[in-house]
């Protein structure tokens, strides 16, 4: 089975951006199932059910998310009528939504995971339990498990790879918007990225106005952040698993530019 992972896509211009090449990439690469980072897919910062619609229509069969889950605040009316988003799983117990689901395409079926970090983000329950607690319980029903982890540090990313090794087909970092170049499948079959990177201008800082954000760096003064408008890039990572061990068999970045992807 295929698996495409597509990184964290930054509003407006990261969503055009992966409705123009992902039909390329769906005739390139013939990914079963499409995973796709929607934390900042409205204006930078959460997401809409209207953006949910047009992302699932686009081709993307399932949506992770982040520390900005809740930046949009409608989204407690409708989250729990999305069976194909999921939020970072040790939120609080009482926070609507889910943290995992079991995506079907395509004859194929893949269980995600979203998890958040904690080093340099929030106070919220530990990754790591909650990983033992969904990821044995999802292996019980498939061997095929993605596992998105939303973090800062690189270190508890790779931390997240290693204790999942043999667990998960693949875990895969988002967040930091930027691209590492460290993909690898760990000797238990679990093929791991530290960050896959972003979907959104190539030309800001992260996706937003890069003005703005180096005034905040000088200045320590608040500023209003809002997306970037120029030419786009898009990161994402093509993962090839065995349904009948749920190993990793071949893992590769894929890195576009709005001047270069009609090359795919």
């Amino acid at each position: 089975m295929n698996v495409l992972f597509i990184g964290d896509i930054v509003g407006n211009v990261g969503r055009t951006a992966v409705k123009k090449v992902l039909p390329a990439l769906q005739s390139k690469y013939n990914p079963h199932i499409i995973i796709a980072n929607g934390e900042n897919a409205a204006a930078g910062r959460g997401i809409t059910s209207a953006i949910v619609k047009e992302l699932l229509e686009s081709g993307i069969h399932g949506i992770t998310m982040g520390n900005h889950t809740w930046d949009n605040k409608d989204i407690f009316e409708w989250i729990d009528d999305q069976p194909r988003m999921v939020r970072p799983a040790n939120f609080s117990e009482e926070a609507p939504g889910r943290g995992s689901a079991i995506i079907k395409a395509n004859g194929k079926e893949l269980a995600i995971v979203n998890l958040q970090g904690r080093v340099f983000l929030p106070p919220i329950d530990c990754p790591f339990r909650k990983a033992d607690e969904l990821v044995d319980e999802l292996r019980t029903k498939t061997k095929c498990i993605l596992v998105d982890f939303h973090a800062e540090a690189t270190s508890e990313k790779i931390a997240m790879g290693w204790y999942l090794d043999g667990r998960a087909s693949l875990v895969v970092g988002t967040h930091t918007h930027v691209q590492t170049n460290d993909d690898t499948i760990l000797p238990g079959g679990t093929a791991y990225l530290t960050d896959v990177g972003m979907c959104g201008s190539k030309e800001g800082v992260l996706g937003m106005e890069r003005g703005a954000v180096i005034h905040k760096f000088r200045t320590q003064l608040p500023v209003r952040f809002v997306v970037d408008e120029g030419d786009w890039h898009v990161h994402a990572i093509l993962v090839e698993i065995d349904e009948a061990t749920g190993k990793a068999k071949r893992t590769q970045k894929i890195r576009m530019t709005e001047t270069d992807w009609l090359m795919l």
